[in-house]
């Protein structure tokens, strides 16, 4: 029986919406100024630094961590790069049936629906583009969705979109007619909880680090790791490696901020 298909207990699924860390294929908007295979090995400290923080957060919660990815054939792809215990779940979209759903929703809902189904009380989905992401908003994540009384939890990027949806079922509303990757997203999610009549619980914002000047933010910041709200940013070792063993800040001022 693969990790994939174990059992598991009726706490709360978080699960990190990745691709595999391929050359070329993710983290596209860093190259330039990064190379490809500079951005593949900073998509692979990302992921293992996410599933660590889950990992962490679950020491205080009731957390089960898994990656959804897509393809099929990727699934050893990601050997040895996540935190010990964190199972694969493939979410590609190919079981949704909802005409109303479409490009990157139909992962997100793909996910959400077979963790409910595997027995879990409550699901997030979380980005694989804050590796810095407080661990304290996992486990109020996981707390919120423990408490009685259907809602969903939003953690709101600061260009709009989300970087951790958390719900109790996987409503198909949540992701009909969303514009994604754009600034609208997590508007539009708001709208949907308020239509099906859901309480809305709101986590602090957090940025995205999905082109360079996120990047050259999160370098800067890596050292010395920010307090924001009372929450102190997760120190993102995996990802501080790399950053230097590539040697990626100058490359960023230079990109960023035009030395």
């Amino acid at each position: 029986m693969s990790a994939g298909d174990r059992e598991t207990g009726p706490g709360c699924a978080i699960a990190v919406m990745a691709e595999a860390p391929v050359p070329g294929r993710v983290k596209t908007r860093l190259v330039p100024p990064l190379t490809p295979t500079m951005a593949a090995a900073l998509s692979a400290g990302f992921l293992r630094d996410i599933t660590d923080n889950v990992a962490l957060a679950g020491r205080s919660a009731r957390i089960e961590g898994y990656v959804a990815y897509a393809p099929a054939e990727a699934a050893g792809l990601f050997d040895g790069m996540l935190a010990a215990g964190t199972r694969l779940l493939l979410a590609d979209g190919k079981r949704v049936s909802a005409p109303g759903v479409a490009g990157f929703g139909r992962a997100l809902l793909d996910a959400a629906q077979t963790l409910f189904a595997r027995g879990h009380k409550a699901v997030c989905l979380l980005n694989s583009d804050t590796p810095n992401l407080p661990t304290e908003l996992l486990v109020q994540t996981a707390a919120a969705l423990a408490e009685d009384g259907d809602r969903i939890v939003l953690g709101p990027a600061e260009d709009g979109g989300y970087y951790a949806l958390g719900m109790k079922s996987p409503h198909r509303h949540l992701f009909e007619h969303v514009a994604w990757s754009t600034a609208a997203v997590a508007a539009q999610t708001r709208e949907r909880a308020r239509a099906l009549g859901l309480a809305v619980v709101e986590l602090a914002p957090w940025y995205d680090v999905d082109d360079a000047g996120g990047l050259k933010r999160l370098c800067d910041e890596l050292n010395r790791p920010p307090m924001r709200d009372g929450l102190r940013a997760y120190p993102a070792p995996a990802t501080l490696a790399c950053v230097d063993r590539f040697d990626m800040a100058p490359l960023l001022a230079a990109a960023v901020d035009g030395r």
